[in-house]
């Protein structure tokens, strides 16, 4: 991420980005989650990666969505959006994170011979390797990750307390009652439709 564009700002951009693809995610995606239920959840718990990986890819996601002007990746649970994904609907992308994390490890050691974890790294350190594998399949699946981590519905084991949508302005409904939105108002409904029903 450019070092003049701040946490807040970049989640302002992708806001739109983020919110459109969980519109997108069929409820079925995830077993066991209920897309209408807004309340607590329990205490998330890896489901994929190993303690060890799962520190690795909270460094990362950290590093993509930093904590500067308000809670950042790691706040929101990204790891485990990405962890709860790789067992439902994105087990196809599990090569992609295992050969990526592999990867990761051999640059940190050749690039840093004294340190062999990405998470024990300066975060201008883990910059400077990130800047590296920018084009790897591997970071732009972390990137989505952490994005998709910081603006889903809690209940996909991300966005805690809703810290994503409170950064881009966006309110949690735990409710919804008719109207719903602008086109379901019966007066536009009518107008929409000629006045038919009247």
């Amino acid at each position: 991420m450019p070092e003049s564009v701040s946490r807040r700002d970049f989640v302002e951009q992708i806001g739109a980005l983020g919110a459109t693809w969980m519109l997108a995610l069929s409820p079925a995606a995830m077993p066991g989650v209920d897309p209408h239920h807004h309340g607590a959840t329990a205490p998330p718990t890896l489901r994929y990666f190993s303690a060890a990986d799962a520190r690795e890819v909270e460094a990362i996601a950290e590093r993509i969505i930093p904590s500067d002007d308000g809670p950042g990746a790691k706040e929101a649970g990204a790891l485990y959006f990405s962890d709860g994904g790789l067992v439902t609907f994105a087990k196809d992308q599990r090569p992609i994170f295992r050969d990526g994390l592999a990867d990761l490890s051999k640059r940190v050691q050749a690039t840093f011979p004294s340190t062999r974890r990405f998470s024990a790294l300066t975060p201008a350190q883990q910059d400077q390797l990130l800047k590296s594998m920018e084009e790897t399949p591997f970071f732009q699946a972390m990137r989505f990750a952490a994005i998709a981590g910081v603006l889903c519905l809690p209940q996909y084991g991300g966005n805690r307390g809703f810290v994503g949508w409170k950064a881009i302005g966006l309110e949690s409904a735990p409710t919804y009652a008719p109207p719903f939105g602008y086109y379901d108002r019966p007066e536009i409904r009518r107008k929409m439709s000629g006045g038919a029903g009247e």
